[in-house]
């Protein structure tokens, strides 16, 4: 038996490690780590290779590594969470699901998720919406008024929203949800403890050139810029037609225009993003929205159930666990491709990812990666 772990290790940190730890320690069992590639759900590229990720998870508990679709790994968090519970769930061995959170109150967190299928709750909400409440205060302030502070206050930070979706898409299944209770710095917190910090702010170090050793197993080889891709987006974006945005995903009630007349009219990311930004649509779900355009993920294709698993590297003991798995094993995406099977597509997304990351670096990377890179072992 195992217990599956989705992540985004970006980068892997000492939190990431003793969340691995606690989770073997707790269960006794090899761990499944269903990790977000070149892309993460904040709608920029990781800040290293998801090799060098997978194999500093390798190295720090992890017995397994495959990849979270792109297609998925760049979703709300509805979707980013299905993608990983439906791998998590092809594993016959996998009988918990283990994520960091602020709170391990499962019953708390059970209620959290009862509360998001509540027909009243989801009234709520969408007038709040209507009203101009941004996403996170009107869901906060609708399950308050209907089921209560202890539901309210498990969906009051952006790691128990992730907890309670996992949560959602666990109903019906045979595995069991295992909150971990983050420890030191809090999620995007500035702030460190000894051996902590969030990754945001390691990534703020690593990027500013500061000395962020204390809290990483090890540095990254290189690391990616956001600010690398800008003239590669912006023509990607100009490229498009209205109805090439309203493809999108999260992109409704006219939004297709907003975002085609700020792309006509500014001639940066930042000044298109402040154009388009309301309270209804934030800067996280836009960026993912640039993200998927640049990636040409429309709503078609991420409303759809990828069937595969693509592995980065195992031990031993993970190597094992393949047996159990009823997806698509994908240990060569060039012969995956030539199939030609109902996983191509998602498959193309997560190549062109690595490849459009590849451009994000100082010293541009060559593309191809995901054709010339070994499983790590």
């Amino acid at each position: 038996m195992a217990v599956a772990i989705i992540c985004e290790f970006n980068p892997f940190h000492n939190g990431h490690k003793y969340i691995l730890e606690t989770a073997k320690r707790l269960t006794n069992k090899p761990v499944i780590a269903i990790m977000s590639g070149s892309f993460t759900q904040r709608g920029e590229a990781a800040i290293c290779s998801k090799f060098e990720r997978a194999e500093a998870a390798l190295q720090n508990g992890a017995d397994l590594v495959v990849e979270l679709p792109a297609v998925y790994a760049v979703a709300c968090a509805e979707r980013f969470a299905r993608g990983g519970v439906d791998i998590a769930r092809s594993f016959g061995d996998v009988d918990f699901l283990a994520f960091g959170c602020e709170s391990d109150d499962i019953d708390s967190l059970m209620a959290a998720a009862d509360a998001f299928d509540n027909s009243e709750v989801n009234a709520l909400i969408a007038e709040q919406m209507k009203a101009g409440a941004y996403y996170p205060q009107a869901a906060e302030r609708a399950v308050r008024s209907v089921c209560g502070d202890k539901a309210a206050d498990a969906v009051s930070s952006p790691n128990n929203i992730l907890a309670v979706e996992y949560i959602r898409a666990l109903k019906n299944s045979r595995i069991k949800p295992l909150p971990i209770k983050r420890i030191g710095a809090a999620h995007d917190s500035d702030e460190e403890s000894e051996g902590y910090a969030s990754a945001s702010k390691i990534r703020e170090m690593l990027r500013g050139g500061e000395d962020a050793s204390p809290y990483l197993p090890k540095l990254p080889h290189s690391m990616t810029y956001p600010e690398n891709l800008e003239r590669a987006l912006l023509f990607k974006l100009r490229s498009m037609s209205v109805e090439d945005f309203r493809a999108l995903p999260e992109v409704g009630e006219g939004l297709e225009h907003r975002i085609m007349n700020a792309v006509s009219n500014y001639n940066s990311i930042e000044e298109i993003l402040q154009e388009v930004k309301t309270k209804r649509y934030t800067h996280a779900r836009l960026r993912r929205i640039l993200c998927c355009a640049a990636l040409g993920i429309t709503e078609d294709l991420q409303s759809r159930r990828a069937s595969y698993a693509r592995v980065l590297g195992f031990t031993g003991e993970g190597e094992k666990l393949l047996k159990s798995c009823s997806f698509e094993v994908v240990t060569s995406v060039g012969k995956t491709l030539r199939a030609c099977g109902e996983n191509a597509d998602f498959l193309r997304a997560d190549i062109l990812a690595t490849d459009l990351a590849a451009l994000a670096y100082n010293r541009v990377k060559s593309c191809g990666a995901d054709y010339r890179t070994k499983i790590i072992r």
